[in-house]
């Protein structure tokens, strides 16, 4: 059995007494007539590794922009730490930042280029290139430090810029899109690497991005944003399998959305969806009969089968035609026509060997239990 004390340690934004590490109040940018971030009010804790994710001109490097001093806020307020950053400028907050280029000096050896802030404070040369040292080792470069970052891999170089952005030891590291340049291959390996130097140093990092995958991978909670607003924060299994709006369960891997009107409410939610009948899903609070709703359904959580299965109180089955099949190796995609049209996606895995696998063309039922739908209001 789990400890509640420690559980709620690891995770203090689950702890209404936790004091936050960042506080950021009602915060608006305007750029004209352009509102860039629109009323934003979160809070972070120490320790955390928060994600930003959202679009292209959603507002997430505005808000990390101004946490970091570049920008001023129009209007409300960011406390670090307790203290407010009013007009406090970027190079005397407890922060850093790592760019998406990265932005190494390509003249200057690995290990000058993460020493350089301290010298430009005025460190002793051995002080900083042992500093440097250290957090070449941190970040497993240490045999690479002579080298020019011409001579580095993308990977290697996003590293570099880790280690510099780390060696002033910032309460809070912000990185805009830190490994946006890598390949997708690469980019997997570096999500787990960032994840373990920032519980090694339990430095707070804020990471903005706009892959889902990568934000699901390197959280301890996202914030989804969409046009300067924040539209649900959370760890992310809830944020994946209890999507507050249609915009989230859209924006957060694949969904299957049916629109209709309730019919019956408790446990289990009645809709009648119209021309494909009336499907169940999880009960939910606040629901009322003749509302209008849309039914959140994950492919992984579909059934296929080319026989009708065992009807139940709490089973969905809709018949169809399978249009489109992606074979992925670990997984199959398949696109089933439904009676009105409309595509259903659905995922299998492919763990166990089929001799007669599903294919292109074939009448089959797709199925899934209510508890596997989530109902939208909005």
């Amino acid at each position: 059995m789990s400890d509640p004390a420690l559980a709620a340690n690891s995770r203090p934004w689950r702890d209404a007494a936790a004091k936050p590490f960042i506080s950021i109040r009602n915060i608006t940018k305007r750029f004209g007539d352009v509102t860039a971030v629109d009323d934003i009010s979160l809070d972070i804790f120490r320790g955390e590794l928060f994600c930003l994710l959202g679009g292209s001109g959603c507002g997430k490097s505005t808000l990390l922009r101004m946490l970091a001093g570049f920008e001023a806020p129009t209007s409300g307020k960011i406390l670090i730490d307790g203290v407010d950053m009013a007009g406090v400028p970027a190079d005397k907050r407890p922060t850093n930042m790592m760019f998406q280029s990265y932005a190494l000096f390509p003249h200057m050896s690995v290990e000058k280029n993460v020493a350089y802030g301290l010298l430009r404070e005025g460190k002793s040369r051995s002080e900083a290139y042992a500093r440097a040292a250290e957090m070449l080792k941190l970040v497993k470069l240490e045999a690479l430090a002579k080298r020019k970052p011409h001579q580095l891999s993308g990977g290697q170089r996003q590293r570099v810029a880790l280690a510099r952005a780390l060696i002033k030891q910032p309460k809070l590291l912000l990185l805009d899109e830190p490994l946006g340049a890598l390949d997708k291959k690469l980019r997997e390996e570096t999500q787990f690497e960032l994840i373990r130097i920032q519980e090694t140093l339990g430095v707070t990092f804020i990471v903005v991005t706009h892959d889902q995958d990568e934000a699901m991978t390197l959280a301890t909670r996202i914030g989804v944003m969409n046009e300067g607003v924040i539209r649900q924060v959370g760890e992310p299994r809830e944020i994946y399998e209890e999507p507050n709006s249609r915009f989230v369960s859209d924006f957060i891997g694949s969904v299957n959305l049916f629109e209709g009107r309730v019919t019956e409410t408790g446990a289990v939610v009645s809709v009648d969806t119209g021309d494909l009948g009336v499907m169940r899903a999880l009960g939910r609070e606040g629901v009322s009969e003749g509302q209008k709703v849309w039914l959140a359904l994950r492919p992984e959580r579909v059934s296929l089968s080319r026989t009708q299965p065992a009807a139940g109180a709490a089973l969905n089955t809709v018949p169809g035609v399978v249009e489109d099949l992606g074979y992925m190796g670990h997984m199959s995609n398949f696109r089933v026509r439904l009676a009105n049209g409309r595509m259903l996606r659905a995922t299998l895995s492919n763990r166990l060997r089929d001799e007669d696998p599903i294919t292109w063309d074939e009448a089959v039922f797709a199925s899934w239990p209510a508890s596997t739908m989530r109902v939208l209001t909005e």
